[in-house]
């Protein structure tokens, strides 16, 4: 499959101009070829909109993702968006899967980061959401939960072949760090795809680090943004093409040996 992922300037606090933005990246994906577009944690509310954030947190089946999905539909492409997510008293800060009218895969995000996330959601246990597409086997993860090794590593003895990752990286040394360092190292200990897809610029309270990316199992760049700039960046998803890397680093089979009842 070819992915598409928009390094997004979201608006906070608006998601009538996020999704329009949103909906042009899909129409200039698809154009390009790509058949799923990636875009960055909360970029629907924008990821510094702070209160207002509760207000503007939806049920999985409400008016946002309703409109993913006429904009999949409309533009012929898969989406994967960052949205907030209520049910009941509980919000969530979730990633949401559409493609047309199939049903949405939705995932929660499990490990909060820091006081302000803290303050706005309710985690979610670790779940395994997997879906297919085009004959790829995806995960979710958002942001802060793939610096958690044994996220990445359920998600690919489930079978993943992917591991898509909406961020909101704020600037700064650790942040570079973990983009240049931590994402292609999930990658190659798992021998999985990791897409890692940031905003960019600032909001009324952050400044993002940018620098998304979408990392192979042989621990290579297939694709990267700078720091700085809105943009859209392609990747080829074709696990066949790296059966050589999975045969040389052998951890997944070589950790069933050892513990043949381990799903982490």
């Amino acid at each position: 499959m070819k992915l598409a992922a928009l390094q997004m300037r979201s608006v906070g606090g608006d998601p009538a101009a996020n999704l329009a933005r949103i909906e042009w990246a899909a129409s200039e994906a698809a154009g390009k070829g790509a058949t799923l577009l990636v875009t960055p944690e909360l970029g629907i509310t924008g990821y510094g909109a702070g209160e207002a954030i509760a207000v503007l947190a939806e049920p999985a089946d409400g008016p946002i993702v309703r409109e993913l999905q006429r904009i999949s539909r409309q533009a012929g492409i898969a989406i994967i968006a960052g949205f907030a997510e209520r049910e009941g008293s509980a919000v969530y800060n979730s990633a949401v899967h559409v493609d047309g009218d199939a049903h949405p895969t939705v995932y929660r995000k499990s490990h909060l980061y820091g006081d302000y996330e803290r303050s706005l959601f309710t985690p979610s246990e670790p779940t395994t959401r997997l879906f297919e597409h085009r004959g790829v086997t995806c995960g979710m993860l958002i942001c802060y939960d793939v610096e958690f090794p044994e996220n990445v590593r359920r998600l690919a003895l489930a079978g993943a072949d992917a591991v898509i990752v909406p961020t909101a990286l704020p600037a700064g040394w650790s942040g570079t760090f973990i983009t240049e360092h931590m994402i292609q190292t999930r990658a190659f200990e798992n021998q999985v795809f990791v897409a890692y897809i940031n905003h960019c610029g600032s909001d009324a309270l952050f400044s993002f680090a940018g620098l998304s990316r979408v990392a192979s199992p042989d621990g290579q760049v297939l694709a990267r943004a700078n720091s700085a700039d809105e943009t859209l960046i392609f990747a080829e998803i074709d696990p066949k093409a790296f059966a050589i890397s999975r045969a040389d680093n052998a951890y997944l089979e070589d950790l069933r040996r050892i513990l043949p009842d381990c799903s982490l």
